[in-house]
């Protein structure tokens, strides 16, 4: 990694794509790190649908480096890369793709949602989790599971509306080497018990009254969800919460470095991801 920000050259080119992709706070962050270290980079949001991934991979320039990757296109992402990391080969699905120099256009996956997750956590809580509940079975699940068990969760229920979409996040996590029990519950009448955090992945408008009541008290929320802000399980919770923006921020920073070589500036990245929605929750409501 370089100490210093590189000498003006010849611009290169990142962006996130998704479906949909007009919320995401991921431009506002990577062109706060490109200012912040003066990089000569931009940073581009690009609407692409389910399926769309390879085509529009395909059509991308020399001067592109890496690419942001949001739902629902991180296991395309996965496929079409030539290579991977083992992190993204376990959540068995990637948030980044990067463009190896000298590799022909060759992308490389990676899944920087895992350790952007670890480090969330941690940042807000530190104390044992021996047992946790993630609300959702998508390719975020998936990610945030795999980092539970990263700390020491011994059990992890997943709790979903149908159990046969959440199979490849179930395998996923019971993937990792720490071996966690994981089980499978319906989302529509899960009580916890003993779980000192919950994951939620669901949409805000997903979270009615009953869901929110069941799982308000669970002492620690991890709320992946950033806008709206808050989220109704965000307003009813009482304890520590941990923010989607926490994790947005810190896995955008791993984006930052492998996109260019440098270090993010986490404090400038998170004050952009904060002003943003600052801006976003100030606006008079659209008719």
């Amino acid at each position: 990694m370089n100490a210093e920000p590189p000498a003006p050259q010849e611009s290169l080119r990142c962006g996130v794509v998704g479906d949909p992709i007009a919320h995401s706070l991921s431009p506002a962050l990577h062109r706060a790190g490109y200012a912040a270290l003066t990089l000569p980079a931009s940073y581009d949001a690009r609407r692409v649908t389910a399926g769309g991934l390879a085509a529009h991979v395909a059509g991308l320039g020399p001067q592109w480096r890496g690419l942001s990757v949001t739902a629902p296109l991180k296991r395309e992402a996965l496929d079409l890369a030539s290579t991977a990391t083992d992190r993204a080969r376990l959540a068995g699905g990637a948030n980044t793709l990067v463009r190896r120099a000298g590799s022909d256009g060759a992308w490389h996956a990676d899944n920087t949602d895992l350790p952007g997750a670890v480090a969330a956590i941690r940042e807000r809580y530190d104390a044992t989790i021996s047992a946790a509940v993630v609300l959702g079975g998508g390719a975020t699940a998936a990610s945030t599971g795999l980092a539970l068990a990263e700390l020491g969760a011994q059990r992890i229920t997943v709790a979903v509306r149908d159990s046969a979409r959440a199979e490849e996040t179930v395998a996923a996590i019971r993937r990792h080497p720490a071996g966690p029990e994981v089980l499978t519950v319906d989302l529509g009448d899960h009580v916890p018990t003993d779980e000192e955090l919950v994951v939620s992945t669901v949409p805000a408008a997903a979270q009615g009254p009953d869901l929110v009541a069941r799982f308000a008290p669970v002492p620690v929320l991890f709320e992946v969800v950033y806008d709206p802000w808050p989220t109704p399980l965000a307003a009813a919770h009482s304890g520590q919460v941990v923010t989607g923006l926490d994790l947005l921020v810190h896995q955008a920073v791993l984006q930052f470095e492998l996109f260019t070589g440098y270090q993010g500036p986490l404090a400038a990245m998170r004050a952009a991801g904060e002003a943003a929605l600052r801006q976003r929750a100030s606006r008079p409501p659209q008719d």
